[in-house]
């Protein structure tokens, strides 16, 4: 494992305390990273990992070069020091990104699961790894690293004495616990496959996921609790198993006291861990093995499989984890999100338990049972870094400050924001209000597909400025470039253009599973050698970079991206809707939502009300609840080219009430439609504003 930190390269990375700058303009408002603060971390953190001990005693901006300009070097050094390997890796990288070829530390192997628990357990087998918030607050559970190694042998012998073989996928659909981190180990423990499903998708949801990955075994719970509620979570599995003929079994582990059906499928996983040994041998796994699937939505109505592997992933997690957030050992790491997406895989699992962190698991709702439930949890719990969502943000600013103010918050040292760009409102309100405007908060962007953060404001020089609402600097090895429409890159600051990344990195992802050809055609050849992250983005005077948002069809409902075509998949099969169109439009607090155009049979055009009612329930049982339109509006037809092409800049501008300068529409197949269009969504609003 890694040595002793050096003290200059601490000082280098030093993050802390923070002063706010006014100026006239709020948007050249600026964030400080103290100076003098740079002198009391390295005092208190002289056992923190250093990067390498070949790389120490260099400045921010000498590792950052060194890491573009020789990745080799930089990404070797480390890896050798920092991950714990039982065959060392002969070929740090062989990459080729116009054919989607993606391969890091070639001829090496490791596991995982020792990586994120054995190596502590050797060290400190007392130490908190988890610190489990249940919904009700005050009845936190801590977990040892022992305790959750113990945990995760008993369930990967489980897992093996049921049949689950190396390279098989195993689908997880459970809700945020220590168990779900347990199965997800377990699997990395003995070569198993897991995607974790978010655990309010619906079964067809499920069932499809499971389907595509081919999963023979499924982790469930009996129940989920959350915001004061009680959902069952077996149910759905049984529904979705129904059409999964590959599943073999289905672990069922209790989350509550209720009963529930057992089939002939099924195991109560903690009985039978129970007599498991609590010894497992772990597996050797290759470093471009396959770590992990979970499936991100996609511009084509079909969820993707992004496929993560061993070793890469692992180490680009754990660096992010340490030094985008000003992790230092003892700190205790909050991140809020649920471990059914990228953001709980990276930040709640890995990379806080590779660096050896305490981790929160947050099960309940910002709200619940109050909306200080976040604030209160930060001062019981003593939380250091804090890590959440824009939306979560912008529905707790509207509630009155004593609900932050009246909870001592003096633990936090570093704010973050995920999902999505935060607006200005909500970042000054998280940091003024929520950090009294003394902790750095950082804006980080990153994607599914790249496996951890690849934009944010830290790390950086001492005395650097932290601007509002915006992602800034590349971390190590990332290497923006901004692109123009005919494939051009655009030179110079003060410019826009579709964001892309020059050269590979360790975390990126290496395929769809089962469809490679997809894989390069979605983010390789776009634009050609690049890769083609489907955000927009502005490069600023000083060279600092501010996402623009989304430029595929693609939306981002409350952190969480969904393909407006796997909206309108679920629409059109209803026998009464021919077809459709969804955009996405901004939200004050969920940041977009999707607004449907839909067109009806005529024989179903005197009963739109209830048949609106049915495409609601449709979208919420094929997809999920979250992913219901906020809108609906019925019309006789799309605006559509000679080619049939949809052209939905039109619809987004009716529905943001932006019809007086349309563009051009030469090439609709007959102009007239857009006149409909707009007639029917002001009788619309007309009839929304009477309700």
């Amino acid at each position: 494992m890694a040595g002793r930190v050096s003290m200059s390269l601490l000082n280098s990375l030093a993050r802390g305390n923070v002063i706010f700058r006014n100026k006239k303009c709020v948007r050249k408002s600026v964030v400080l990273i103290s100076r003098c603060h740079a002198g009391s971390l390295s005092s208190s953190s002289a056992a923190q990992p250093d990067l390498s001990s070949h790389l120490a005693g260099k400045t921010y901006s000498d590792l950052y070069e060194l890491s573009v300009k020789d990745p080799e070097t930089f990404w070797g050094s480390i890896a050798k020091e920092r991950l714990a390997w039982t065959k060392p890796f002969d070929q740090v990288t062989d990459c080729d990104l116009s054919s989607g070829k993606i391969n890091w530390f070639l001829g090496g192997q490791l596991n995982v699961s020792v990586n994120c628990l054995d190596v502590h357990v050797a060290k400190d087998p007392d130490r908190v790894a988890l610190i489990w918030e249940k919904d009700e607050p005050g009845t936190e559970e801590r977990i040892t690293y022992r305790e959750l190694l113990e945990m995760t042998c008993r369930l990967a012998n489980t897992l093996k004495s049921y049949g689950v073989q190396r390279g098989e996928r195993v689908a997880i659909y459970m809700p945020v616990s220590p168990m779900a981190v347990a199965a997800m180990m377990a699997c990395a423990r003995i070569g198993a496959v897991h995607t974790v499903v978010f655990a309010g998708f619906s079964s067809e949801a499920l069932a499809g996921r499971i389907q595509d990955a081919q999963c023979k075994f499924v982790i469930t719970c009996n129940q989920g609790v959350r915001g004061g509620r009680i959902f069952d979570l077996k149910s759905t599995v049984d529904k979705a198993v129904k059409s999964c003929p590959s599943i073999q079994h289905v672990f069922v582990a209790k989350r509550t006291n209720n009963g529930v059906p057992m089939g002939k499928l099924d195991i109560s996983l903690d009985e039978v861990m129970a007599g498991q040994s609590s010894v497992c041998a772990p597996e050797p796994m290759d470093s471009e093995e396959m770590l992990f699937m979970l499936y991100t939505s996609g511009s084509t109505g079909k969820p993707k499989g992004i496929v993560h592997t061993q070793a890469g992933y692992l180490l680009y997690a754990s660096l992010t984890h340490q030094y985008v957030f000003d992790y230092t050992p003892g700190d205790v790491f909050g991140c809020v999100a649920d471990i059914g997406w990228i953001t709980g895989h990276s930040y709640v699992v890995y990379g806080p338990l590779c660096n050896g962190a305490t981790s929160v698991l947050f099960e309940s709702t910002p709200v619940y049972p109050h909306p200080g439930r976040y604030w209160e949890t930060v001062q019981r719990l003593r939380i250091n870094q804090f890590y959440g969502a824009p939306t979560a943000i912008r529905l707790l600013l509207k509630h009155e400050e004593n609900w932050v103010k009246k909870y001592d918050r003096s633990s936090l040292k570093t704010l973050a924001s995920v999902g999505e760009p935060i607006n200005q409102e909500a970042w000054e309100w998280f940091y003024n209000v929520v950090g009294d405007g003394r902790c750095p908060l950082v804006d980080t962007w990153w994607q599914t597909e790249t496996g951890g953060v690849c934009i944010a404001p830290l790390p950086a020089e001492p005395g650097a400025e932290i601007r509002p609402a915006m992602a800034m600097r590349p971390f190590f090895g990332i290497q923006p470039a901004l692109l123009g429409e005919k494939g051009q890159i655009i030179t110079g600051n003060d410019v826009s253009g579709a964001l892309c990344i020059s050269k590979p990195w360790p975390g990126m992802a290496r395929t769809i599973f089962g469809d490679h050809q997809r894989f390069v055609d979605a983010y390789f050849k776009p634009y050609q050698g690049q890769y083609f992250s489907g955000d927009g983005a502005y490069r600023t005077e000083d060279g600092y970079y501010q996402i623009t948002g989304r430029m595929d069809d693609v939306i981002n409902i409350s952190g969480h991206r969904l393909g407006t075509a796997e909206i309108e998949d679920a629409l059109d099969n209803h026998p009464d809707v021919p077809e459709s169109a969804v955009i996405g439009i901004p939200h004050e607090i969920k940041g977009e939502v999707p607004f449907a155009f839909v067109v009806l049979k005529e024989s179903a055009s005197e009963n739109q009300r209830a048949v609106v009612e049915e495409l609601r329930h449709l979208v919420a049982t094929k997809i999920a609840k979250y992913a219901v339109p906020d809108h609906f509006l019925v019309v006789k037809r799309l605006p559509k080219t000679r080619s049939g092409k949809i052209m939905r800049r039109i619809l987004r501008k009716v529905a943001m009430q932006d019809t007086s300068n349309l563009g051009d529409v030469s090439t609709l197949d007959d102009p007239s439609v857009v006149s409909e269009i707009i007639e029917a969504h002001k009788q619309y609003r007309s009839h929304a504003a009477k309700k």
